[in-house]
């Protein structure tokens, strides 16, 4: 039972070898775009997480919004 399910026939082979060969093309996609996606995600932060920041800094100086802050205790998005 479990030969016939591996030889299928003759083309056992050419089968398996075939879904081994698709299996492992999909697991090194998935490692290379995984790869990629950290490294993107590292420069978006690199380039960006002091924009936050900087905006921060600019709205504390203006007197409008100082009112505003004063008034809150905590943020209401």
């Amino acid at each position: 039972m479990i030969n016939e399910i591996i030889l299928m026939n003759g083309y056992g082979l050419y089968v398996w070898s075939a879904f081994c060969f698709t299996l492992t093309s999909f697991v090194i996609l998935y490692y290379v775009i995984k790869s990629q996606l950290v490294k993107e995600q590292l420069k978006f932060k690199n380039k960006f997480s002091n924009l936050v920041i900087d905006k921060a800094d600019k709205v504390k100086v203006q007197e409008a919004y100082k009112e505003i802050l004063s008034n809150t205790s905590a943020y209401k998005i």
